[in-house]
This record gives C-alpha cells, sequence and structure tokens, in this order.
C-alpha cells in the first residue's frame, strides 16, 4: 500500500513537472520560419582528395573561423568558393566540430571577382545586426574569397548597389571588407 501511494504521488509529480516545462500552448496554429542550425549534421558534398589545388575555405569552430585546406581538381572562382562554403564541412569535417554559419544559405545570388576585387550580391537580407552570430557568415565569405590572391577586398551588393555589412566590432559598412577586419575571429 505504501509503495502504491508512493508511485502515485511520483507519478504525479512527474505529470505535473512534464505539464509545466515551458512550452506554451496556443489557441491557432502558427507558420514557423525554418531555418537549419548552424551545428545541424547533414551529408557533405564528397571532396575529391586527389586534386592538385589547394582550395582554402574558412569556417567555424567554437565560434572562430579556422582556415580549412581541401585539394579540388581545378582552381575555384568566387563562385565556387561560396557554394563549397554553403554546402559546408564534409564529413571529416563535421565529425572535428567544424560547422559553416553559411551552409544552406539561399540568399546569395552570385559571387564574382575582376580587378582585385570579389563582389557578393544578395538576394535577399542577410545583412547583419552586429551579433557575433551575424558576423561570422560574413567573416567566413570575406576571409574566403580574400584569400585567394588575386582577391585583395570584398563587397557586398542587392540589386547592384552596396549594402551595410557588419564587421568584427558589429558596426556596418558599405565599404570593401579584408579579412584584417575580422581578425580577432580568425583563430591563429
Amino acid at each position: 500500500m505504501i509503495r502504491t501511494v508512493a508511485a502515485l504521488a511520483v507519478g504525479g509529480l512527474l505529470l505535473a513537472g512534464l505539464s509545466a516545462c515551458g512550452v506554451p500552448t496556443e489557441d491557432s496554429a502558427r507558420v514557423m520560419e525554418q531555418t537549419a542550425p548552424a551545428a545541424r549534421r547533414s551529408p557533405a558534398p564528397a571532396v575529391t582528395a586527389t586534386g592538385t589545388v589547394v582550395e582554402r575555405l574558412f569556417l567555424v569552430h567554437d565560434g572562430l573561423l579556422v582556415a580549412v585546406e581541401r585539394k579540388v581538381p581545378t582552381r575555384p572562382d568566387a563562385q565556387q568558393l561560396v557554394a563549397d562554403l554553403i554546402a559546408g564541412p564534409t564529413p571529416a569535417e563535421q565529425d572535428a566540430g567544424i560547422i559553416s554559419a553559411l551552409q544552406g544559405v539561399t540568399a546569395i545570388s552570385s559571387a564574382t571577382d575582376a580587378g582585385g576585387s570579389a563582389t557578393v550580391e544578395l538576394s535577399t537580407a542577410l545583412e547583419g545586426t552586429g551579433r557575433a552570430d551575424d558576423v561570422l557568415p560574413f567573416a567566413q565569405l570575406v576571409c574566403t574569397l580574400s584569400s585567394r590572391q588575386e582577391i585583395s577586398r570584398v563587397v557586398f551588393t542587392r540589386q547592384g548597389a552596396r549594402i551595410g555589412v557588419p564587421r568584427e566590432d558589429g558596426s556596418l559598412t558599405e565599404e570593401p571588407l579584408t579579412c584584417d577586419d575580422y581578425a580577432g575571429l580568425v583563430r591563429r
């Protein structure tokens, strides 16, 4: 009898705890914006380990940018570098805890380079508020693109006009950026 009463009491406490878990109920359904979490492990594209060209990407590990070098068959242009950032880390990189703040992003229309500068055209708002999690995608793009010897600066545009993006300190700028603008976010 005592065991039964104790079991009922514990069961009641568990039910009360579960019902008060902090998730409020709502009277009607609402549409939730679906975003892919940065740390989600999704299949990454296969990387040719027998390539003769080194591709250098800046990915994220423990909140800082890390340079990752991959062997690829041909020298990637600006558009390919951005595509590889969006595709995310390889399975081996994922196992090492490396992620991409850009994985799954669809706001980038194109990336081109000419005259020592790369231009990243955004189709929708990827503009940041200056928060650290908003700065990392821009830092990844700038450091990856400017890691190519012929690209010394990166600008961001929407419909051909420059837009303000966050520097490491959270300040917004329309000026060309270099990896030095994010130096404190790069693990050395």
